[in-house]
């Protein structure tokens, strides 16, 4: 797939993309360089000009809303506080449009990340998006997730699974723990408690915690932990 055109994709210059994003991870308390407010600035760029030819996300680009900065990158700078380690290794399912794993990366460049995409051009922007950012330790895989039981180095080989999106569902999470080290972590973002959200599944993890994420949207990180053999 040919990049995208290097004309602006949006309706703001990129000073003015800055500066509103910058207002909103002041909002939620968090301080961040100025390399990393760059390099947020520059995905949410390169995720606008992919959007006008591929569905990668549904929250408005043009024009970027409140909305919009604070789901697609202040929610996964909040959650990176809970990463357990500066230098963990993260998957990634149903990675669409890039976020969380991306800001997560951007935010903690030291993790591994793993993106899983079934489609296969969302997986063409996530590779590009990666080689522009200049992003290292990060690799795409282009199928379902479930497939991925079919490669044993995977299995267990994993501190967080982040899951944002995506139905969960004992099936799911049946699946999902094969990829986690054991006490690996699930990182969900969702609108609902991880109790009520998640109950046949506390079987193989429990609840951790479950923190605040933009109070405005009531979203919140459900962390589950996975059990540990006794």
């Amino acid at each position: 797939m040919r990049s995208a055109p290097p004309e602006r994709a949006t309706t703001l210059s990129a000073r003015e993309i800055r500066t509103r994003l910058a207002r909103r991870i002041r909002r939620s308390d968090l301080q961040v360089s100025s390399e990393l407010l760059s390099g947020l600035v520059a995905y949410l760029d390169l995720l606008a000009r992919w959007n006008r030819k591929i569905n990668l996300t549904s929250l408005p680009l043009l024009d970027p809303t409140d909305e919009t900065f604070d789901r697609l990158l202040v929610e996964p700078l909040i959650a990176a506080k809970h990463l357990p380690s500066l230098e963990c290794s993260v998957i990634d399912i149903g990675s669409g449009g890039g976020s969380p794993g991306i800001p997560l990366k951007l935010a903690r460049p030291g993790i591994s990340l793993r993106m899983v995409e079934s489609k296969t051009r969302k997986a063409a922007f996530l590779r590009e998006a990666v080689r522009q950012l200049g992003l290292d330790r990060v690799v795409v895989e282009t199928l379902r997730f479930e497939e991925l039981l079919s490669q044993p180095g995977l299995h267990e080989a994993h501190d967080v699974a982040t899951l944002r999106a995506v139905r969960i569902e004992a099936r799911t999470m049946t699946t999902l723990q094969a990829f986690l080290k054991p006490g690996g972590q699930a990182f969900l973002f969702q609108s609902r408690s991880a109790e009520s959200a998640v109950p046949q599944v506390l079987t193989m993890f429990s609840v951790e915690g479950v923190y605040p994420l933009v109070e405005a949207f009531g979203s919140q990180l459900a962390v589950l932990k996975k059990a540990t053999l006794p």
